[in-house]
Formats: C-alpha cells, structure tokens, sequence
C-alpha cells in the first residue's frame, strides 16, 4: 500500500503542478478542463483512462459536453499518495 502524503508533501506537490486544487483536509485534488468540442473532450478522457487502465488508478470525473473535472485521491490510503501525483502530470503532459 503506498503511503498517504502529509500536508507539507501535497503542498510541495501542488507547487509543480498547474492549476489544480486540493480540498480543505488535503485528501484530495481536483481541476476543471475546457475543450472545443465533446470530441475533444472524450478523446482527452480515453488517453486518461487507459493511463488510469495501465496504472491501475483511477479518476473521479464529471463531464458535460466540452468540460471535464478531474478529482485525485487514493482510496486505500485515505488521502493524495505518489500516484495521484503522476496521474496529475500525466493529465498536464497530454493537455500539452
């Protein structure tokens, strides 16, 4: 089991990664992204989840037509881990 992040971790965390946001018990991080059309929208969402597939770690998400929001957590550890800070670089990495 990976180990939960404390909050100096997720906010060292937070200083490289761009514009996302964590909820107040720092359990969590979360970002909204705006795309051009619901195609693009979806084809983003399919490259996140076959990273989330292969990593065996997967996203909170809500979409309505161009927007997607994006929430980070681990489960089994109750809080951000290591994990959650790949799939945010990642998630940055694709959106270019």
């Amino acid at each position: 089991m990976l180990e939960k992040m404390n909050r100096e971790q997720v906010a060292a965390m937070l200083d490289t990664l761009h514009g996302w946001q964590t909820n107040e018990e720092a359990t969590a991080i979360e970002k909204d992204f705006t795309f051009q059309d619901f195609s693009e929208a979806f084809a983003f969402m399919s490259r996140v989840a076959l990273f989330a597939e292969k990593h065996d770690h997967h996203p909170e998400w809500f979409n309505v037509y161009n927007r997607v929001h994006i929430r980070l957590n681990t489960h089994d550890a109750g809080g951000l881990t290591s994990r959650d800070a790949q799939m945010a670089r990642y998630i940055e990495e694709i959106c270019g």
